[in-house]
């Protein structure tokens, strides 16, 4: 089975994984750790590896992560080394919603290479300034 597993500073791995909830379905193969306020990275680290119980090592894991080089992240990464599990995991920092939804639905469906594409053009494509005009004082609104 190929995992979804979300990292980040505070509930925002968490809270995306509601969103992804709500979008793609309930999903077991999608999994969320936050590293809590106040917390430590040693902590984190065992509240990774209790999040990711259920992943074997003939499992892939596709780590998102909010911040390249946050605790979260090398703190995950060091957890799955140690466990063996580095080798058949593909690692994205930055998560927003459209990288994470990209990756839940096309994670089966494309080769390494053409997913890491896929979901990272998404994520990019996803970014974009929304200019509003605003009526002259004469326009009817």
């Amino acid at each position: 089975m190929k995992y979804v597993v979300l990292v980040s500073h505070g509930d925002f791995a968490t809270g995306l994984k509601t969103s992804l909830d709500m979008l793609a379905g309930k999903r077991d193969d999608v999994i969320a750790v936050g590293l809590p306020d106040g917390k430590t990275a040693d902590e984190f680290a065992l509240m990774f590896k209790e999040g990711i119980q259920a992943v074997t090592g003939d499992d892939e894991i596709i780590l998102l992560a909010d911040i390249v080089g946050g605790s979260p992240l090398t703190t995950s990464l060091n957890v799955l080394a140690d466990a063996g599990k580095l080798a058949n995991t593909i690692t994205i920092g930055g998560m927003n919603l459209p990288l994470a939804l990209t990756a839940v639905l096309m994670k089966d469906s494309l080769d390494k290479e053409t997913f890491t594409a896929t979901v990272v053009s998404e994520a990019k494509e996803a970014l974009q300034e929304f200019k509003l005009e605003q009526p002259e004082e004469d326009d009817e609104i």
